[in-house]
């Protein structure tokens, strides 16, 4: 259904061509002439039909053409910087779920044409064809040649409009009013769309980017202009005269006439101020708050961060902290805990940060006259199934019990103790 949609797009503006060129010479122009071939009419259109066929023949390539698409079995090499282009989510090289393999830089997939494109500009209706790396310039020609050749008419069109004007005794027939009035009709809108489209894509070019990029890059500048990422460089802008010659040709003077593109689409060359080339192939960059995967850490940074590469700065080392708060040192052979990690707080500096949470305190504790005081505090740690505690030596039971053996029944509970707590007896 798409294609047959397609070739009514492709047909529709054949015919729309057509009609500006050839009935403005047959309708318009020869009765301007007396309907005789003379060497005035043809210096006015050899030239016309110069751009027209130039108009076809470009339009043509464009449909014709294909833009590009994925090598059959392409992988990136990942023990090379040039051409590799990672994922944002899991950094891993660009991989297609659609088509099932891999993608070079600046690829994408285009949904009409259901395949992954080289250096996909969009899908253009008009053509029925996506505007890749391989038929880039035959879109551009095609846009400059019709921009010419709109000009070329509407000037020849004016021409005769203004010999009718000056020629008062010579009175118009129907048909050439109305064929003169249908040719602006028709070739103005194409001359003003056209001529704005025709100035987007040579500024395109001019950068060396394509619309999808040219997105990209404004995506780009608000993430700066928000403060969320770095400034960063477009890495694939070149120059302008390496810019236009990547997609024209290298030749200036052959710049309008059809050639075939030069390089295979899979790498291209990149601006080494733009930074380095790992930052280069991985544009465009993400925002950091939408990425569900950040990038894997170095082996060597140690496993007790926070966000930006750092230590939390909320939470202190536990054994650190309770370590300055107890007098209690742990006599020979006394057993301690060991997680089976070694977790050497002592290694950080005083401005590190650890992952473990603060040990309750009770208002014993926090007045350092409850039964914990003067000893050691049990010792936590983060295990593969939650927070791990081990009670040390001098825990509130065994003090629980030396109260109860000491007293027996009769003996008063801290808690119970005269003015520590208002207690709440309920009537009978």
């Amino acid at each position: 259904m798409a294609r047959d949609w397609g070739r009514v797009w492709v047909i529709g503006t054949s015919l729309l061509i057509s009609f500006i060129s050839f009935s403005s010479q047959i309708f318009v122009v020869w009765p301007w002439y007396g309907r005789e071939i003379s060497v005035d009419l043809l210096k006015l259109l050899i030239p016309f039909n110069f751009c027209v066929f130039m108009v076809f023949w470009n339009y043509r390539l464009c449909i014709i053409t294909p833009p590009g698409g994925v090598p059959q079995g392409y992988r990136p090499d990942l023990n090379a910087v040039e051409g590799l282009e990672v994922k944002k989510g899991n950094h891993a090289p660009r991989y297609c779920k659609t088509c099932e393999h891999y993608k070079p830089p600046r690829a994408h997939h285009c949904r009409s044409c259901k395949t992954c494109v080289l250096k996909l500009d969009h899908h253009c209706p008009w053509i029925a064809n996506c505007v890749g790396f391989h038929n880039q310039g035959h879109f551009l020609r095609f846009l400059l040649w019709v921009d010419i050749a709109t000009s070329f008419h509407i000037v020849m069109v004016v021409q005769r409009v203004l010999f009718i004007s000056y020629k008062q005794y010579e009175e118009p027939t129907l048909s050439d009013v109305l064929f003169i009035v249908f040719n602006f009709a028709a070739c103005v809108p194409v001359w003003l769309c056209v001529g704005m489209f025709s100035i987007y894509h040579v500024y395109l070019a001019c950068g060396n980017s394509t619309t999808i990029e040219g997105w990209e890059k404004d995506k780009v500048a608000t993430l700066v202009r928000r403060g969320k990422i770095k400034e960063i460089k477009y890495p694939y802008n070149i120059g302008v005269y390496k810019n236009i010659k990547s997609v024209l040709g290298p030749n200036p003077i052959l710049w309008l006439w059809p050639q075939p593109m030069r390089g295979d689409g899979l790498s291209f060359p990149v601006n080494p101020d733009a930074g380095d080339p790992v930052i280069q192939y991985s544009w465009p960059p993400k925002d950091p708050g939408q990425i569900p995967n950040p990038r894997p850490l170095p082996s060597a940074t140690s496993a007790f961060i926070y966000g930006n590469e750092g230590f939390n700065p909320n939470l202190r080392p536990s054994n650190s902290h309770l370590r300055a708060r107890s007098t209690h040192n742990p006599t020979e052979g006394e057993e301690t805990y060991s997680s089976g990690e070694d977790r050497d707080y002592e290694s950080f500096s005083e401005s590190s940060r650890s992952s473990s949470p603060e040990i309750y305190l009770s208002d014993y504790d926090e007045h350092n006259d409850g039964p914990l005081a003067g000893q050691r505090l049990p010792r936590m740690r983060r295990g593969s199934e939650g927070w791990e505690v081990r009670s040390a030596a001098g825990s509130w039971a065994d003090h629980m019990r030396d109260i109860e053996g000491r007293g027996g029944a009769n003996s008063r509970r801290p808690w119970e103790e005269e003015g520590r707590y208002n207690y709440y007896i309920p009537d009978e």
